[in-house]
């Protein structure tokens, strides 16, 4: 018996056809869908979106961006209650001031997220506290910012508020949250006298902070708050 002859598909071979040569290098090419390749960027075979030439950054360099972008911000809120501490504003009544340190998270809100927002606001009271109030003013600025952030976030969310009108409600909450904790700590519901004139230097206060936001808004690069 002789041996079947198989065909090469060799040039030169007299059953040589390139077309049938063609078919056998595509179906090689194809017998990996690009679902299934195995790139240098994704070991396990699934793609990697964040590879070279995709042009999406790895998500933890966004994350790491997002993190020292908040400390960038949470550093100049600081500053900013510095700047208080220096030039008091002295109005006849305590725990009134202007709150230029709240006009830092508002941007944080409008531009990143209440997380951040938050961080922000959390870092600067307890740094403030330790290097310019001490711990029984940071206790009050403390019940103040969470009282302020919690309204202001939540007044942004019904979507009903401008950033001015969310200023206001924050710089009225900040006031009475640290009323409230006057009154616990003092035990004297006769400091509850001092509301009206509380609730009417919040909106003054939120006004100028809202008024302010609303400017550097409109001025600061959009790209900055970008992952």
């Amino acid at each position: 018996m002789t041996p079947s002859m198989q065909s090469s598909n060799r040039p030169g071979d007299p059953a040589y056809s390139p077309y049938s040569a063609q078919e056998a290098d595509s179906g090689r090419d194809t017998d990996l869908s690009p679902e299934t390749r195995v790139s240098p960027e994704s070991p396990n075979g699934t793609p990697d979106p964040a590879g070279p030439g995709s042009g999406v950054p790895p998500k933890g360099s966004s994350v790491a961006r997002r993190v020292a972008l908040t400390g960038l911000l949470a550093s100049l809120a600081l500053i900013f209650s510095y700047v208080e501490v220096l030039f008091p504003f002295n109005a006849g009544v305590p725990g009134i001031k202007l709150g230029l340190a709240n006009l830092v998270p508002l941007i944080v809100l409008y531009r990143l997220d209440a997380r951040y927002a938050a961080g922000v606001n959390l870092i600067r009271v307890v740094l403030a506290g330790l290097l310019f109030t001490g711990a029984f003013a940071t206790l009050y600025s403390l019940a103040g910012c969470v009282c302020s952030f919690l309204v202001m976030w939540f007044c942004k969310k019904t979507g009903f508020f401008s950033i001015v009108g969310v200023s206001m409600a924050g710089g009225v909450f900040h006031n009475l949250g640290q009323l409230g904790v006057a009154i616990l700590a003092v035990s004297n519901l006769q400091l509850i006298h001092y509301m009206p004139v509380l609730i009417l230097s919040g909106l003054t206060a939120g006004i100028i902070v809202g008024i302010g936001a609303y400017i550097l808004l409109d001025r600061l690069p959009t790209r900055l708050f970008k992952d």
